[in-house]
């Protein structure tokens, strides 16, 4: 039985337990997004560079060569990235290391600066990972605190990179396991990822402004709509995105298993992903899918915003950019591949609006963030991210989208490391609960998603651990 005394004494509990969150997570979220600040700084003087200096693309091999083997050399532990942090969230063992914040912004830079087709999510998590390990072994903190405060780092560093403090709190907790949510690190999360993005705009830092005009003029973005006809086509396209996100995920790990086939010594892999990557800019005639893609200085090249344009359909810049995605992560060049998934995404669905007869801008915005849900297995972290990102006039297109891409994308995911809690179809229930994603791809064996039914490509060998999924 409840009294007054029991209840006033575990009030008094969580008040406590509330304190010691605040101190600890505040430094560290502060510290955090100061770093991503920082980062997303230097990743901008370094895509001017890159565009000032045509020249700095023939030194991709050698930057190549150079930042595979320090990792090899001096990295250590720090070379699993992304999904070290989530083994350690799983598995707390030895932590996850210090190092790997500089060793991951540094060469993060590096591989924009010339040329290479690479994200900055991964950059920012294993920043905030790495800062939340040296914080708790600061606080001495027990193994199930510092499991909680990794998560709240993870939160950190994706809230400020993207400026969408909500979905990186929520996605610190869905990321880590399908189908399940872990909310004993909800308030930790919420206020390191708040606090950091705060701290990364305090510095003067702020992010690229995404607008989806449609029913965006006076009066048309107020209330609730739903067009019946639109939203099967959004259905239909959520099916696609979710196709392209198991294509990008599994493609992205076989082309992994090639590289590791073809040179067993590490650093000569990104030299040769080098040649192709020169290869194919100088055939296709185009830098477009170099680097970020979310801006360029020349107005005709293809960007993520040009996508947003009503006027604008195109057909086949996903495919190209996955292309060169793939060819740059999978060898070793690190970064992370949200930024390219959002480029993809949003190419895609500029393609579905001219073949479907859609609003251009609408299905842009839609699949920026559902291709991310199906890769990542965020639904809900990606729903949130596009409210922050377009308002909330399309939350209902933009909820079926991601949910849509989610079903689609079948067991698969860029982190390895990620675990199935609750399988997304009955047809999948021959995986055991827990089982890493690593370990249910050899279970299943499955193609375009276990939804599809079709043969996936297996790779040649085991695959590396990454820094965002496939980039080690």
């Amino acid at each position: 039985m409840m009294t007054p005394a029991s209840v006033f004494g575990l009030r008094l509990q969580q008040a406590r337990s509330l304190a010691k969150w605040v101190a600890v997570v505040v430094p560290m979220a502060v510290v955090a997004g100061s770093l991503v600040a920082l980062f997303l700084w230097s990743l901008d003087r370094a895509t001017e560079l890159r565009f000032s200096f045509p020249w700095l693309i023939f030194c991709m091999p050698v930057a190549g060569f150079a930042m595979v083997w320090a990792y090899g050399r001096f990295g250590k532990s720090a070379e699993g990235g992304n999904n070290l942090i989530v083994e350690q969230i799983h598995e707390p063992g030895g932590g996850v290391p210090l190092r790997m914040a500089p060793f991951i912004l540094v060469t993060t830079v590096l591989t924009h600066l010339v040329g290479g087709s690479a994200g900055r999510e991964g950059t920012a998590v294993q920043l905030g990972g790495s800062l939340a390990s040296a914080f708790g072994k600061l606080f001495k903190l027990t193994p199930a605190d510092t499991r909680i405060l990794l998560m709240a780092g993870i939160a950190a560093g994706f809230g400020a990179v993207f400026g969408t403090p909500i979905a990186g709190a929520v996605f610190a907790l869905e990321v880590l396991t399908i189908g399940r949510m872990q909310y004993e690190a909800l308030l930790p999360s919420l206020l390191a990822a708040v606090v950091a993005d705060w701290t990364c705009h305090a510095w003067g830092i702020g992010h690229v402004h995404y607008a989806i005009s449609y029913l965006g003029g006076p009066g048309e973005g107020a209330g609730f709509h739903l067009d019946p006809l639109l939203m099967i086509k959004v259905v239909i396209a959520g099916v696609a995105f979710g196709v392209a996100a198991h294509l990008f995920a599994e493609f992205s790990h076989a082309a992994s298993s090639v590289y590791k086939a073809i040179l067993p010594y590490a650093p000569l892999r990104p030299v040769l992903a080098s040649v192709i990557l020169i290869g194919l800019t100088y055939a296709l005639g185009t830098r477009e899918y170099l680097g970020l893609g979310v801006w360029s200085p020349n107005p005709g090249d293809v960007t993520i915003l040009s996508f947003f344009r009503p006027d604008h359909i195109d057909y086949w810049s996903w495919a190209w950019k996955g292309l060169f995605t793939i060819v740059t992560l999978s060898a070793g060049f690190k970064g992370g591949e949200v930024t390219p998934l959002f480029f993809i995404g949003a190419a895609l669905g500029s393609a579905l609006a001219g073949i479907l007869g859609a609003p251009p801008d609408l299905m842009a915005g839609l699949g920026f963030v559902a291709v991310f849900a199906g890769a990542t297995n965020t639904p809900l972290a990606c729903m949130i991210m596009g409210i922050e990102l377009f308002g909330a006039t399309h939350s209902v297109y933009i909820a079926v989208a991601c949910f849509v891409a989610y079903l689609f994308s079948g067991h698969s995911s860029i982190y390895l490391s990620q675990r199935i809690g609750v399988p997304k179809s009955a047809a999948a229930n021959d995986i055991p609960p827990g089982t890493a994603v690593r370990h249910a791809r050899d279970i299943r064996g499955a193609g375009l998603g276990d939804l599809i039914g079709s043969r996936r490509l297996r790779p040649i060998n085991a695959p590396d651990k990454h820094t965002e999924g496939p980039a080690p």
